[in-house]
């Protein structure tokens, strides 16, 4: 009679378990043996966001930070904010005065020269009062491809402000907040 009280271990021959192993693992990519699998049950520590490089949370990740954010502010006009490739975080806040003379609202666009993509906009209610006050934040991640750029525009009745950051270059490697190492 046979004991089964002995692990038992078998290979895997999954490619996509494979390839989910050298995406989590860099480290691991030239690991030329196969995955193996055992029916014993075993503790696991969860070293996933050290393996992919990268210890600190999203939210931490792209936190607001002094030495990091560029300010801006728009009154009737147009600012182009960075044509560098990567993702960027937006955050601000726009108010608009529906009032007489001037125009009212304001835009965020993506452009690669050529063709502008309007990505956010606050525009006058047709139905608004006169002299009144729409007031919106905004908080938006942004990629931007090579050759493109964002830009901001506002009427003369309206006022964008806020400031932006770039969080990952154009590969998604992280860029930490100024002054934050993790250890």
């Amino acid at each position: 009679m046979a004991n089964n009280n002995y692990p038992q271990i078998t290979s895997v021959t999954s490619e996509a378990l494979q390839a989910q192993i050298r995406t989590l693992l860099p480290s691991q990519e030239g690991f030329g043996t196969d995955l193996m699998a055992q029916n014993v049950i075993v503790p696991i520590i969860d070293l996933t966001s050290a393996a992919e490089g990268s210890s600190v949370p999203e939210n931490l990740q792209t936190a607001l930070a002094f030495g990091s954010q560029t300010a801006f502010s728009v009154i009737g006009s147009t600012l182009s904010l960075t044509t560098t490739a990567g993702f960027w975080r937006l955050t601000g806040n726009i108010q608009v005065f529906t009032g007489a003379g001037g125009t009212d609202g304001g835009n965020i666009t993506l452009t690669d020269g050529i063709t502008n993509k309007i990505i956010w906009d606050v525009e006058k209610n047709t139905g608004a009062s006169f002299n009144s006050m729409i007031n919106q934040s905004f908080d938006l991640t942004i990629f931007v491809g090579v050759g493109e750029s964002i830009s901001l525009a506002s009427g003369s009745n309206t006022t964008l402000i806020g400031s932006y950051r770039q969080i990952a270059d154009s590969n998604g490697v992280l860029i930490n907040p100024s002054g934050f190492t993790p250890q």
